[in-house]
């Protein structure tokens, strides 16, 4: 009986590497360091994300800024309409 062509029991030559050629480090990036490293650290990677962040233009904002405060305004009024219908109600129901 012949073994199948990529048979698990000889791997091919190039898929081992001979183990004097790894390097072997201990702990890599998350090895043990003082809190002043690590703290360090967290802020570096703080800024590297906000420097990631699309920032909107002037002109965004501003009317992203428009349409949350018409929003807010519109519900405070259906709150108020609302509530005033409410106490009406219930003035009317329990006298």
């Amino acid at each position: 009986m012949t073994d199948a062509v990529g048979s698990i029991d000889m791997p091919d030559a190039q898929d081992e590497a001979p183990e004097s050629s790894k390097k072997t480090r201990k702990g890599g990036k998350r090895a043990k360091k003082g809190p002043l490293k690590r703290l360090a650290l967290f802020y570096r990677q703080i800024v590297a994300e906000l420097r990631k962040v699309v920032w909107p233009t002037r002109n965004q904002l501003t009317t992203y800024t428009t349409v949350v405060i018409i929003f807010v305004v519109i519900m405070i009024g259906l709150v108020t309409v609302i509530d005033y219908g409410l106490d009406h109600a219930a003035k009317y129901v329990f006298g």
